[in-house]
């Protein structure tokens, strides 16, 4: 027996999320009250705190807020980006821009999110898209 409501029983969020990505889809939460979007999985909205999220596939669109380079020996597999991305729907995430040199990625820059992996774990990349800044 547990003391948690019916509205967390089952899997938790990142486990659904991480579930999602191993099979090659990226989703985010919508809640299904006030219709925010949710990013990082949560077990409540962060605008209204309603638990009725659900599962939808993220537009993949985003556009770099905040990027850096992480320095690396390039026997520990060289430089790498990391970045903030905003989401067409409104989240932020924390991310990495690959398919371009870490230091040509730039604030501004419209991306596009697909699964790919990161040490061999599934993980969200993001790739320039066409058209540049918004």
């Amino acid at each position: 027996m547990t003391d948690r409501p019916e509205a967390f029983a089952g899997p938790g969020p990142e486990a659904i999320y991480e579930e999602g990505l191993t099979q090659g889809v990226f989703r985010i939460q919508r809640c299904r009250a006030c219709g925010a979007h949710v990013f990082y999985p949560r077990a409540l909205c962060l605008c209204c705190q309603s638990p009725d999220l659900e599962w939808v596939t993220a537009s993949g669109r985003a556009t770099v807020h905040a990027t850096s380079v992480v320095r690396q020996k390039p026997e520990d597999g060289g430089d790498y980006n990391i970045a903030l991305v905003d989401l067409e729907e409104g989240p932020r995430m924390l991310t990495r821009v690959v398919d371009i040199a870490p230091e040509q990625v730039r604030i501004g820059m419209q991306v596009m999110g697909s699964v790919g992996a990161v040490d061999g774990e599934p993980a969200v990349l993001f790739r320039p898209s066409a058209g540049g800044p918004r």
